[in-house]
């Protein structure tokens, strides 16, 4: 019999007083993809960072062709053939794309790269500006210039985690197709996702862990998503529901432009938007098309030019900056959690404080002192709200896993019970059980009378939540259309180009799975007293 390509052998990974992995044993074949499931915190990242080099295990064995190996650094992974996708980039946001991969290849020769990566990105549908600076990128284009890295390689395993994130529901058939192929050439995939009817659509064989442990290897196919998703989490989980909205605006947003602050940025055309309490307005895009922008200019981080482009609760707002709109009743979640959302290394304490800190709830007090007590309260109560795995308040934001942290990001806005929240990318790279209790949090807080808008490249998520949706596309934003109106189809292609000045066509929704203006007014003034950039 043919030797399977990596065998796992009890390989156990401690840090403190968490069991990350325990004992766990599994084989890959070649030419197989594979999916590796469980909720946040199960061990999965873990795992595959042990076989790309970048833990060491604390016991157990890895064969690579049925020959003992110690995988020391990435580099030895790579040399083996091991390539991997990364939830959170390693990327440094001062080099540019070209820099960025050749750092990651380094055994690749530079003459030619920018062109390869340049072509393989286009051929994925994946575009990329080799010369463009990852600081001036979005997230989504930033897992792009992960997952062109990934393939320069040619590797014979290929791990990825969350690869189709910011992906429309024609370039992840395309990355399939991609992935597919690699199968046939006898390569092998890891495939880590939450979206679970993409596993069942793409991967034959789902090892699933919990807590650590392997508990169950299965066919996908031969599942439905909720009995995979109870599987991971060890019990069912709730549907989530949502009733009639109520009529009163919110947040207005009106004629609102702003040219790109950078090269590489995308200017914001004449957008118009309104969100009513009691209900939820999804907006729908590629990465790169204006949803960072847009979103600096809602929350404050960015000022507009005239203070009534944005309106909140009557009142203009456009030239207020972020602490200011806070107090008036508005929370903010971004699109990076781990950076803009939390410091990595402060503790979960220190970052209940980083919304909170200028806000008359308890947290702070007179003269600029800081009352600990009171945030490790918040902190906590944040925790057992959203079931989020950590070893307590001391913990910092960095140790948590990704899905972890961005419950606690989520947790800690909705602890101030706004009554207008923009979430960017709620559920990215977060479990099934943890992303049905966000989004079911983000409509009971709809529901409790406050306006949510959502940023999100999930078309599934916008249509299980969302009353109205709306598609940016090249920095325009067309008119929301009712989500009972749409089809995935037709946004996946509006996404991929310029927005309509009507809604798109109305028609049933869909039950498959998946995932010009005058020219813009000039920069504003200084920024007001009241800007602030921490989130």
């Amino acid at each position: 019999m043919t030797p399977p390509l990596l065998e796992i052998r009890n390989l156990t990974k401690t840090f403190g007083s968490l069991k990350a992995n325990d004992s766990i044993s599994l084989t890959l074949g070649e030419g197989e993809i594979v999916a590796l499931l469980g909720e946040n915190g199960a061990g999965k990242s873990t795992l595959v960072k042990m076989l790309f080099g970048a833990l060491q295990p604390d016991s157990g064995d890895i064969l690579w062709r049925d020959k003992e190996t110690v995988i020391s650094e990435p580099a030895v992974a790579r040399r083996l053939g091991i390539s991997m996708v990364h939830q959170h980039f390693s990327l440094f946001e001062a080099f540019t794309v070209e820099e960025n991969i050749a750092l990651g290849l380094p055994d690749m020769p530079r003459a030619g790269l920018a062109e390869k990566a340049r072509t393989l990105s286009a051929e994925y549908g994946l575009p990329l500006d080799p010369g463009a600076l990852v600081a001036d990128l979005s997230v989504g284009e930033r897992q792009r210039i992960e997952i062109v890295r990934c393939l320069l390689q040619n590797p014979t395993l290929v791990i990825m985690d969350e690869p189709t994130s910011v992906l429309t529901p024609q370039e992840v058939e395309r990355l399939f197709g991609t992935l597919r192929k690699l199968k046939a050439e006898g390569r092998t995939v890891v495939y880590i996702s939450h979206k679970l009817e993409e596993v069942r659509a793409l991967c034959e064989r789902a090892v699933i862990l919990r807590h650590g442990k392997v508990v169950e290897t299965c066919i996908p196919a031969e599942r439905t998503a909720a009995e995979l998703a109870s599987a991971m989490v060890g019990g069912a989980i709730a549907n989530v529901g949502r009733t009639k909205r109520t009529p009163t605006p919110v947040l207005a947003v009106r004629g609102l432009d702003q040219p790109a602050a950078t090269t590489f940025g995308t200017s914001l055309s004449d957008i118009n938007l309104d969100v009513r309490p009691g209900e939820v307005v999804g907006i729908a895009g590629i990465a790169g098309n204006g949803q960072s922008e847009l979103f600096a200019m809602l929350s404050g981080e960015e000022l507009a030019a005239k203070a009534d482009a944005v309106t909140l609760l009557g009142e203009p707002v456009g030239r207020i900056g972020i602490d200011g709109r806070r107090r008036r009743g508005a929370a903010f979640v971004p699109e990076e959690r781990l950076g803009h959302g939390a410091v990595p290394p402060f503790d979960l304490s220190d970052n209940a404080l980083v919304s909170r800190h200028r806000m008359s709830d308890g947290t702070a007090a007179p003269l600029g002192f800081l009352r600990h007590g009171a945030a490790r309260r918040l902190a906590a109560r944040v925790i057992k709200a959203m079931d989020v795995r950590a070893q307590g308040t001391h913990s910092t934001a960095g140790s948590l896993s990704g899905g972890n942290l961005q419950k606690f990001v989520v947790g800690r806005e909705l602890d101030a019970k706004p009554k207008l929240l923009i979430v960017d990318q709620p559920t990215w790279g977060v479990d099934a059980g943890a992303a049905a209790n966000i989004r079911q949090h983000l409509i009971d807080l709809a529901e409790s009378g406050a306006g949510v808008l959502v940023i999100s490249q999930d078309l599934d998520e916008l249509f299980e939540i969302a009353d109205r949706i709306a598609v940016i596309a090249a920095g325009r934003l067309s008119p929301a259309a009712p989500a009972d109106t749409l089809t995935r189809e037709a946004i996946g292609l509006l996404m991929a180009g310029p927005a309509p000045s009507s809604p798109p066509s109305a028609s049933p929704p869909s039950t498959s799975p998946t995932h010009a203006a005058g020219p813009p007014s000039p920069p504003p003034a200084s920024p007001a007293a009241e800007h602030s950039h921490a989130h």
